[in-house]
């Protein structure tokens, strides 16, 4: 086949690799985009954060048509067509993709369907069904992404122990799942499984689910968590995992105490690990990390001046609007541009029930790092959106340095968290005080409002709710803008 020439190969095709190839091409450059999947849109669009969500999505009128209940309006029994659901969900994905293709098209971003290997710094062998593709380039981004995780220990080479991407693909619904790792992948498709019907029960190894979050956040998720699953157990390790004719025997030890149980199905919920294998590394002058992540620069270069590698890759949060961020810091760092700033503020947000949120500094890490803060919270309990909602289990924090009173951080615990959050970023990545925070005029009844209450309440004259302690800060600061 003959040589493919560009001026930029991304290597990856997933939320950061196609961000990455389409800016590199709406600023002028030949860019070729490789993937060795059917699809665009990587391992978010087709076996993560897209069809989760959307489980979650569908599943999310189980219990609500339950609930509603008390609000005078009922319901006759749910019944659940799994393919069907699965039919949606995966219809759902195809015009997801479709679209990135055909922006890709119009782009003029040759995409390429095949395994890239590194055959130097300036060249790939791409492995197609129509044979081996050369490629030669200028410069590279890897932006091959991630995996679950699975132990050896857990392998047991049986569809009965599943990661996120079997689990995503609802074979059918177990009577009874084992959901290993108390963390955003496995709570959330955890709650898929446990609204369908399925006894979840839940273990992690650490003392707390969420271990990200604040506890005062996560607390609202474990809550609820306890009586959707049949239930959640930390400090729990597994010792083994066994097959047992066609259910999964585990054995499992909480405070020195072992347990064994059958189970139906069993999800591997452990983490994620970079997919830095395979490339051809070793003809290049890149270089991995100990976790096998690439190890880059704070523009995103790699060891090899003409390799570049983004996201889940390149180590740090694996989160797909990270990814998207790296992208631009690489295609502007290839071209010489003034780059996007690098240290930007990353929000996460875990799609349980309710969703946490948060940005910036949290409050475990200020306590970790002795760094002095005052927190400023607003209850849903006093927002009037959240009572018409019935959703009055959620808070709205802010983390604020005491003396230029800048907000350091936010946390959100409640239904529609995470679109709270976007707000919430730009208040902590454009370094707004509390003040300025608090005199931005909220539409009501909203979610949004409780941002501004928690602002509020840092001067001691909260609407909605009564200040805890009378603050110095309401007669300094008083009403004016």
């Amino acid at each position: 086949m003959d040589n493919l020439q560009a001026d930029i190969a991304v290597i990856g095709g997933g939320p950061g690799g196609y961000a990455a190839a389409f800016y590199a091409a709406d600023l002028g450059k030949k860019v070729v985009l490789i993937e060795r999947g059917a699809r665009l849109g990587g391992a978010c669009l087709n076996e993560g954060c897209i069809p989760s969500k959307a489980l979650l999505h569908a599943t999310h009128a189980l219990p609500a048509a339950g609930e509603s209940a008390l609000r005078g309006i009922t319901f006759g029994p749910a019944q659940i067509d799994l393919a069907k659901l699965r039919g949606w969900k995966d219809g759902v994905l195809t015009k997801l993709g479709n679209g990135i293709s055909s922006l890709a098209q119009k782009r003029g971003v040759q995409v390429v369907v095949g395994k890239a290997r590194f055959t130097s710094s300036h060249s790939l062998a791409v492995q197609t069904t129509a044979g081996e593709l050369p490629v030669e380039f200028t410069h590279a981004i890897i932006a091959t992404g991630s995996r679950p995780a699975l132990p050896r220990s857990f392998n047991l080479g049986h569809p009965r122990v599943m990661t996120s991407t079997g689990a995503l693909e609802l074979a059918d619904i177990p009577g009874e799942l084992l959901v290993v790792g108390g963390g955003y992948i496995g709570m959330e498709m955890g709650t898929v499984y446990a609204r369908l019907g399925s006894r979840v029960t839940v273990v992690e190894a650490l003392d707390s689910i969420l271990a990200g979050a604040d506890a005062d956040l996560s607390r609202l998720v474990v809550a609820y968590g306890r009586k959707l699953f049949k239930e959640v157990r930390v400090k729990t390790s597994i010792r083994s995992l066994t097959m047992a004719g066609e259910r999964v025997r585990a054995v499992m030890e909480t405070n020195g105490e072992s347990k064994e149980e059958l189970y139906d199905r069993v999800l591997i919920a452990v983490g994620r690990v970079a997919n830095s294998g395979e490339l051809g590394l070793e003809n290049t002058q890149a270089t991995l990390d100990p976790r096998g992540c690439l190890t880059v620069n704070d523009r995103q270069q790699t060891a090899d001046p003409a390799l570049y590698a983004i996201g889940d890759v390149a180590g740090g949060v694996m989160l797909a609007h990270k990814a998207a961020r790296d992208a631009r810091v690489a295609v502007e760092a290839i071209l010489g541009l003034p780059e996007t700033t690098r240290h930007a503020v990353v929000p996460a947000v875990v799609f349980t029930d309710p969703e946490i949120a948060w940005v910036g500094l949290t409050e475990a890490e200020a306590k970790a790092r002795a760094v002095a803060v005052e927190i400023a919270k607003f209850q849903w309990g006093a927002s009037g959106r959240a009572l018409t909602n019935d959703r009055p289990d959620g808070v709205t924090k802010l983390i604020i340095e005491p003396q230029t009173e800048q907000i350091l951080g936010v946390g959100i615990a409640g239904q529609g968290a995470g679109e709270l959050i976007a707000e919430a970023t730009i208040a902590v990545e454009h370094k707004l005080t509390a003040r300025g925070l608090a005199h931005v005029i909220h539409p009501h009844p909203t979610l949004s409002e409780t941002l501004m209450e928690a602002a509020e309440s840092f001067y001691g004259h909260g609407t909605h709710a009564l200040p805890k302690k009378k603050s110095s800060r309401a007669s300094q600061q008083g009403c004016q803008p």
